[in-house]
């Protein structure tokens, strides 16, 4: 399983970005998937995160501002992310579940500058 994650990027305070995050390889069974961050000196924290049935969950600092999706021909899932703040300033981890394994995106770097 192959996981590459694109579309990060520098945007100003309250502007919007999309990330993106391709799953490949034998990707049958997916179970879940999501979206980690870590910011510099920080632990990686759970930002939003979506079941195979389509139940989400987000964290309380992205509410409302953010957004998972998927689209499943693609094997893709999407995090939409609004009304950006420089504290969302950090390194963007995909995950899938795959029959009980996770599987990890290489990171896309989002700065929000103020």
């Amino acid at each position: 399983v192959q996981l590459q994650a694109s579309g990060g990027g520098l945007v100003q305070a309250g502007g919007s970005l999309r990330v993106s995050c391709a799953a490949s390889g034998n990707i049958n069974g997916i179970k879940g998937m999501g979206w980690y961050r870590q910011a510099p000196g920080k632990q990686r924290e759970l930002v939003a995160s979506m079941t195979s049935g389509g139940s989400t969950y987000y964290a309380d600092f992205v509410k409302g501002r953010f957004t998972i999706s998927r689209d499943n021909a693609k094997s893709t899932v999407y995090l939409q992310m609004n009304s950006l703040k420089p504290e969302d300033t950090a390194v963007y981890y995909c995950l899938f579940l795959i029959v009980g394994t996770r599987y990890w995106g290489q990171g896309t770097l989002v700065t929000v500058s103020s």
